[in-house]
């Protein structure tokens, strides 16, 4: 991507979490309900920009706008360990944890 060239992306949320997505992109969100190689729509979309620079942003969402994607797969994610300690109190507690996901290609943003 050069400089001055504008590119059409959109803010989603999923999750908890904000996504910057455009046409194109291969992210990982939480875990939908969906099979490998089905569409979903994903909502709500936070922020629609265009090619031209110009910018919706919704108060809180953006009615009339989606984000159209292909689930390409589902998986795991790597373990991470929770441990908890008191000191001088001989309490000690380990967990792991490891989070679904699904990697999703955006296809289109309306």
């Amino acid at each position: 991507m050069g400089i001055g060239v504008k590119l059409m992306y959109a803010v989603i949320q999923n999750g908890g979490k904000q996504y910057r997505v455009a046409p194109g992109d291969v992210i990982r969100v939480e875990k939908l309900e969906a099979e490998a190689g089905q569409t979903v729509d994903l909502n709500p979309v936070l922020m629609v920009s265009d090619d031209q620079g110009g910018a919706r942003v919704g108060n809180p969402v953006l009615t009339g706008a989606s984000v159209t994607a292909k689930v390409k797969s589902h998986g795991r994610a790597d373990k991470i360990k929770v441990f908890k300690m008191r000191r001088r109190k001989h309490y000690r507690k380990t967990q792991g944890h490891r989070q679904y996901y699904t990697e999703i290609e955006i296809t289109a943003i309306k």
